[in-house]
C-alpha cells in the first residue's frame, strides 16, 4: 500500500506541482490541487486499468453490478 501511495505523490509532484510552479501561496497550490484532482479522475487514462479513466472504470465497475431489469 505504502508504494502505491509514494506513486501516487510522485505523480502528483511531477505532473502538477513541479510541472506548473512556482507557486505565490498555499491558496494557489490547494487550488490547483483540486483541479488535477478533478482531471486525474475524469480526463487522464491510466494504463493500470485499461486505458480508461478513473471514472470510466467506476461507472463500468457499476453497471456491471447493477441487477438487470425484469421484462414485463
Amino acid at each position: 500500500m505504502n508504494a502505491l501511495v509514494e506513486s501516487q505523490i510522485g505523480l502528483y509532484k511531477s505532473e502538477l506541482i513541479h510541472h506548473e510552479g512556482p507557486w505565490r501561496d498555499v491558496d494557489q497550490v490547494e487550488v490547483a490541487t483540486a483541479g488535477w484532482v478533478q482531471w486525474f479522475n475524469t480526463d487522464r487514462i491510466h494504463g493500470s486499468i485499461d486505458d480508461l479513466t478513473p471514472l470510466e472504470a467506476e461507472q463500468f465497475s457499476y453497471a456491471l453490478t447493477e441487477p438487470l431489469e425484469r421484462a414485463g
